[in-house]
């Protein structure tokens, strides 16, 4: 597993190995195995959104304006449409 993945590469990759795990048709060992990479993934996918949302309080503060994160989401797409 490369670090360089982004975070939608890594998502893919937890997902395939999710799939094959509840297929139930992988031998032990290399369910071990994919098990261990599957966790591995799933603390850096929680890391990173961890981050990403840390960094939205940060702007959101830094703006000086108290916005529900939904609504930063909304006027977002409000304004691409106008």
């Amino acid at each position: 597993m490369a670090d360089n993945k982004t975070f939608e590469e890594k998502m893919q990759e937890l997902e395939t190995i999710v799939s094959e795990l509840e297929q139930g048709n992988v031998p032990l060992e290399e369910s071990m195995t994919k098990f261990k990479d599957g966790m591995k993934l799933s603390e850096e996918l929680s890391k990173t959104l961890s981050s990403a949302e840390k960094t939205m309080a940060k702007i959101v503060d830094d703006s000086g304006k108290e916005s529900e994160f939904e609504n930063l989401g909304d006027s977002a797409t409000n304004n691409g449409q106008d």
